[in-house]
């Protein structure tokens, strides 16, 4: 579904990715890991348009997407949550839940101003939307709750949510499990699999656990210093003499 070719960017005299190459397939939970500063924020910056490479090309589905604006990015089918949750804490879940949706009629200042019929029919399709992804994540009680009153975990609920409500085939999660109570951490990983289990997302994530990339990806990326050193299953990355001696320090 993406495919990354001979991928770099620069920064000055930095080279945070380093002719990075990999495919992520259909239907699978893809893991990107690495030390601090091995460039895996940077390629998810790069595939979703908020920078540009300075080398190497971006496919998705077999277009190519290299330089794409993240708006476009986000139309064609792909969407991401951030290492530090961006949900509007002085919003309600659901008000943030209802900035997600593509193509509102409403965005339209003649059809807005005129609240015209399709604007409102739109509007009660996008909220009933966001009841069902807010009940999938067990949040439905916190619908006209501001998102500043939640849970860090629950946060990061609110954002997986609202990525859903651009209707993505292909969803970028950096750092799901950061910061989240051990005890919550399983809650998240269960979420992420019924994504790819009962709605058939594609998902790539970005995740310093190594217990819960371990557990939860099907294939796995391993990056140190902007370059790819070892790809595989699980099992084979954990065994690998270069993951160990970079990516765990032993």
């Amino acid at each position: 579904m993406l495919r990354i070719e001979n991928l770099s960017k620069d920064f000055g005299g930095l080279r945070a990715v380093d002719h990075c190459s990999f495919e992520v397939p259909a239907g699978t939970i893809f893991g990107l890991i690495g030390p601090n500063g091995s460039g895996k924020s940077t390629i998810f910056n790069l595939v979703t348009g908020f920078l540009l490479p300075t080398e190497g090309e971006i496919y998705f589905k077999g277009e190519r997407i290299t330089g794409w604006p993240p708006y476009a990015v986000v139309r064609k089918g792909i969407a991401r949550t951030f290492q530090l949750v961006r949900v509007f804490r002085n919003m309600t879940v659901m008000e943030n839940m209802l900035l997600g949706p593509k193509h509102q009629v409403g965005e339209n200042f003649i059809a807005g101003v005129l609240n015209l019929p399709a604007v409102r029919r739109q509007e009660r399709e996008n909220v009933k939307k966001a009841r069902e992804l807010l009940a999938m994540m067990g949040l439905e009680r916190f619908e006209n709750e501001y998102a500043g009153n939640l849970s860090y975990a629950e946060q990061k609920l609110v954002e997986i949510a609202r990525a859903l409500m651009t209707d993505p085939d292909f969803l970028m999660l950096d750092e799901p499990a950061s910061g989240i109570n051990p005890t919550l951490v399983d809650n998240i990983l269960q979420h992420i699999r019924r994504l790819r289990d009962e709605q058939g997302k594609t998902i790539l994530l970005v995740e310093h656990d190594m217990n819960v990339v371990m557990n939860l990806c099907d294939w796995i990326v391993v990056l140190n210093y902007g370059q790819k050193i070892c790809e595989g299953t699980p099992e084979t990355v954990s065994c690998d003499p270069r993951v160990i001696d970079a990516y765990l320090g032993v």
